[in-house]
C-alpha cells in the first residue's frame, strides 16, 4: 500500500513549473489512495477460511425388519450387519430350526470431522436391541468402527465424475468367540450436471468383507452396483436414490447353513435437509433388500455439530 507521505511536490523543485505537474501528481496520489482503498476492501470482503474443520456426533437410528434364514445386509450397514451376524453365530448354535425372523433397532454414534471439502474421518460405537419373537434384547453396544470418506479427483466441471472412495472397519463387540470383524468399502462416481452440482447421476460399487473368530463358522462377501442419482431443491431439500443388485455368499454354522446365498435387487432412497454450505441438517433412509424374500429398514440421521462451517 502507497503512504501519503509518497505523494507530494518535493520542496526543492521551482515554483513556475507548469500547473499541469501539479495537477497530474495529485490525480496520481489520488488514484493510489482509491487502489489502496479498494484493495482493502477486497481484503475485508474475501470470504475466511474455516479456523477449525467440522466436527459432529453423525447420530445414526436405524430399524430393520428382517426375514427368517437372512442378516442385515445393505447399503452401508456395516454396524448393524456386524452386531447380527455375532448374534446370528451364538444363536444358530441352540436354534436347530435356523435364524427365525427378527427386528432390530441399532443406533451409530461415529464422532466425525471433516478435515476438509474432500476428506471426513469418523469413529465411534454403535448399540442395538433384537427381536426374535420372544420379546426385545437389553439395549447394549454391539460393535465399534472406525473409517475415512475422501474425494479421490473432484469433477469441478470437467468432464470426469467426482470419485468418492468410503473405507469402514467394524467390530463387533463383546470381543469373544463368534466375534465378527467386517470392512467395508464403497467407491462411488457422482457426474454433476450443472454448476453448483444440484443434479447428477451416480454409479458405484459396495464390497464387504467379514471375518468371524470361530474355526467352525464362516460369512461370504457381500457386492453391491448400483447406479442412481440426485436432485436438490433451492429449499436445500436433497432426494438422492439408487438402484442396484446385491449378491451374498451366505453363511455357515458347524456345516450347517445359516443364510442362504443370493443375488436379488436392492433400492435405496434418501431425502435429506441441507444448509447452504451442503451440511446434513437432518436425514431419512428407506431401503428395500430382496434376500430373496424382502428385508426392510428405515434410517434417521440428526448430525449433531459442535462444530458447523
Amino acid at each position: 500500500m502507497a503512504h501519503a507521505s509518497d505523494c507530494h511536490v518535493s520542496p526543492h523543485r521551482s515554483s513556475h513549473r507548469p500547473i499541469f505537474r501539479a495537477v497530474a501528481m495529485g490525480l496520481a496520489c489520488l488514484g493510489v489512495s482509491i487502489g489502496a482503498a479498494f484493495a482493502a476492501d477486497d481484503e475485508e470482503d474475501a470470504p475466511a477460511k474455516p479456523a477449525v474443520p467440522n466436527l459432529y456426533l453423525d447420530l445414526r437410528t436405524t430399524y430393520a425388519s428382517i426375514p427368517a434364514g437372512t442378516l442385515g445386509l445393505g447399503f452401508g450397514t456395516t454396524s448393524l450387519s456386524t452386531a447380527l451376524e455375532a448374534l446370528a453365530v451364538r444363536r444358530g448354535a441352540t436354534l436347530p430350526n435356523g435364524l427365525p425372523a427378527a427386528k432390530s433397532i441399532a443406533v451409530d454414534l461415529p464422532l466425525t470431522v471433516d478435515v476438509n471439502d474432500r476428506v471426513s474421518l469418523y469413529g465411534g460405537v454403535s448399540g442395538s436391541t433384537t427381536d426374535i419373537g420372544g420379546g426385545w434384547s437389553m439395549f447394549d453396544v454391539t460393535s465399534w468402527n472406525i473409517g475415512v470418506q475422501a474425494d479421490l479427483y473432484s469433477q469441478d466441471g470437467g468432464a470426469i465424475p467426482t470419485i468418492t472412495l468410503q473405507s469402514t472397519l467394524t467390530q463387533s463387540v463383546p470381543n469373544d468367540q463368534g466375534m465378527t470383524n467386517s470392512f467395508n468399502n464403497i467407491l462411488e462416481f457422482d457426474y454433476a450436471l450443472d454448476e453448483d452440482e444440484t443434479r447428477g447421476w451416480l454409479a458405484g460399487m459396495q464390497h464387504t468383507y467379514t471375518t468371524i473368530a470361530s474355526p467352525f463358522a464362516s460369512i461370504g462377501t457381500n457386492t453391491i452396483l448400483y447406479a442412481g442419482g440426485y436432485y436438490q431443491w433451492p429449499s436445500n431439500w436433497k432426494f438422492t436414490g439408487r438402484l442396484g443388485m446385491q449378491s451374498f455368499g451366505g453363511a455357515r454354522l458347524a456345516g450347517r447353513t445359516l443364510a442362504e446365498s443370493f443375488t436379488q435387487p436392492i433400492l435405496r432412497l434418501d431425502l435429506d435437509r441441507m444448509d447452504d454450505n451442503d451440511n446434513r441438517l437432518f436425514g431419512i433412509t428407506a431401503q428395500i433388500a430382496w434376500m430373496p424374500k424382502p428385508s426392510y429398514q428405515l434410517t434417521l440421521r440428526t448430525p449433531l455439530y459442535a462444530v458447523r462451517n
